[in-house]
């Protein structure tokens, strides 16, 4: 299977699609942790690190890059699924 490169919207570090959580604005407006990487709508990744999600939550910059606010338990859900 041929390698997917993205690059994490906190740390920019590229690394293959699978090794990332992506969070997705949906064409509704509400956004959702896109488990499957097929979810229709805006995306974003970030890496499978702790440090990252709390860089992102602390610097909303998933915020800016989905172009609306990240409900807190989008990141309560990234943080359950490292552990």
């Amino acid at each position: 299977m041929k390698e997917i490169l993205r690059t994490c919207v906190c740390c920019r570090k590229k690394q293959d699609h699978r090794l990332m959580f992506r969070i997705v604005r949906k064409p509704e407006g509400n956004v959702v942790f896109d488990k499957s990487y097929k979810e229709n709508g805006r995306g974003a990744y970030l890496c499978k690190n702790i440090e990252c999600i709390n860089k992102a939550k602390k610097s909303r910059v998933l915020d800016r890059q989905l172009e609306c606010n990240i409900p807190v338990e989008i990141y309560d859900q990234l943080l359950l699924e490292i552990k």
